[in-house]
């Protein structure tokens, strides 16, 4: 890639992304062309060579060889702020996402304290702001302190711009709860997002249950405990037609589940995440703990049954789960050391190397899914998010597909080194990011100058 300006300012309002591989899930552009950026947005896309006017002090970036698309949206993180600094913090996870290629991120509520008030989820969109990188929407809790025994007030929460409710990292247990939470979901037009695990199948579970974990005397979790979750909950939901949403879903039978609901109308999205897509329960072995994770990971024939459910539009979306968690924590035995990897960094190129390097779908449509459908599960497209629409607010990336490289954990922004993908060979990468405009990753690399206009409710727009 390679950039020319017509001014020397760290402040440039206006860049013509020159030559590249435009991709608009949404207009179902997918040609070479110039995107225009200006004075904060999407101000015009032409196939045309030189058929974009340049303003006055446009910063020319050429996009040769490269895909320019609406920024990338992760719907499922964890920032760990409040209370957990050591692994993670709001600015460091922007800052990561930002490396990754992703303008936008959710995160999730369980913190400490639990994001379960209003003045909670404004104490994070004002650090996400103050941090200047990726935008950052707030998931709230369903339950006070995610104990699934009260409502949380999930009205209120709303009002202030949480997009989405979920108790994920725990699931809701009670019926009755879950009823109620559908029902509340469903008069706020927001998504439920289920963490689905039935905890009397899961005590004592740290990976797969199978011939693995019994060689290595380690508990099992067998897939029924996700798969059960999910029948309850759609049959619950047929009542009240929430949008219902399955996190990281991990098998064979979670697929079909899911599938089947579709087919019959109900309102149920699911996602997959890089380490479902890649691995298997053999990398436990040797009881690494970089490989424990939850739901966990599981059998080639999960991943089969994954893919094909990305294929034939089961799954709806991706989503990393990154969840940072410090060294020594990870260094513990294996029963005892906390579930979760982190993915924001590297996880482009991991869906690419599963997804596309392997012939499942192309290109567009794994685009599709890093865009405009988690902008759609979080009610947030209508803001122009997971589009290139000409006139809205600007979030873009730029990625080069053929980008070879080695994932190096040691090198992220993020705080935490939990990564099992650290070492692999991989191609693609995000070059450029724009949000709101501002040109947050440059050339690869995040510019100390790099901001965000905005204030603490910038990140609900």
């Amino acid at each position: 890639m390679h950039e020319s300006s017509l001014r020397s300012n760290a402040m440039e309002s206006s860049f013509l992304l020159r030559g590249g591989r435009v991709i608009d899930p949404v207009s179902g552009v997918d040609a070479t062309a110039d995107l225009l950026i200006s004075n904060g947005v999407v101000a015009g896309i032409s196939t045309t060579p030189r058929g974009v006017g340049i303003p006055q002090g446009c910063v020319i970036i050429e996009c040769e060889g490269c895909l320019v698309v609406p920024g990338l949206i992760d719907p499922h993180v964890h920032l760990r702020e409040p209370g957990a600094e050591h692994k993670e913090t709001i600015a460091t996870g922007a800052t990561a996402a930002i490396a990754g290629g992703f303008s936008s991120v959710c995160c999730m509520p369980n913190t400490t304290p639990t994001i379960d008030l209003p003045s909670t989820v404004e104490f994070v969109q004002m650090r996400a702001a103050a941090s200047h990188r990726a935008r950052v929407f707030v998931a709230g809790a369903a339950t006070v302190g995610r104990a699934g025994e009260q409502l949380a007030p999930m009205g209120a929460m709303s009002q202030v711009g949480a997009v989405a409710f979920t108790d994920d990292g725990d699931c809701i247990a009670s019926a009755g709860m879950m009823g109620k939470v559908l029902a509340v979901c469903a008069s706020l037009d927001k998504v439920f997002m289920q963490h689905c695990q039935d905890p009397t199948l899961t005590a004592g579970g740290v990976m797969n249950s199978g011939t693995i974990s019994a060689r290595m005397g380690l508990g099992g979790w067998p897939a029924v405990a996700e798969e059960v979750i999910i029948e309850r909950d759609i049959r619950l939901n047929r009542g009240h037609q929430c949008r219902y949403h399955v996190q990281h879903l991990s098998s064979e039978g979670s697929v079909e589940i899911v599938r089947r609901a579709r087919a019959n109308g109900q309102p149920v999205t699911a996602e997959a995440s890089p380490h479902h897509l890649l691995l298997t329960e053999d990398a436990c072995n040797e009881y690494n703990t970089l490989a424990k994770v939850n739901p966990p990971l599981r059998t080639d024939d999960d991943i089969r049954a994954i893919i094909e459910g990305i294929v034939d539009g089961t799954i709806t979306l991706l989503a990393t789960d990154h969840a940072p968690h410090a060294s020594s924590e990870k260094a513990l035995d294996f029963t005892s050391a906390p579930f979760g990897m982190i993915g924001l960094e590297c996880a482009l190129p991991l869906y690419a190397k599963a997804l596309v390097e392997s012939g499942a779908i192309g290109w567009p449509r794994l685009i599709a899914l890093l865009t405009i459908e988690p902008a759609r599960l979080l009610g947030i497209d209508g803001f122009g998010h997971g589009s290139l629409e000409v006139g809205r607010s600007c979030d873009v990336t730029v990625i080069n597909p053929s980008k070879a490289w080695r994932i190096d954990s040691e090198k992220f922004h993020s705080k935490s080194r939990n990564c099992p993908f650290d070492g692999w060979q991989v191609h693609g990468r995000a070059t450029e990011v724009f949000v709101g405009g501002r040109r947050v990753l440059a050339d690869g690399a995040i510019p100390e100058c790099a901001t965000v206009v905005g204030h603490a409710r910038f990140n609900a727009l």
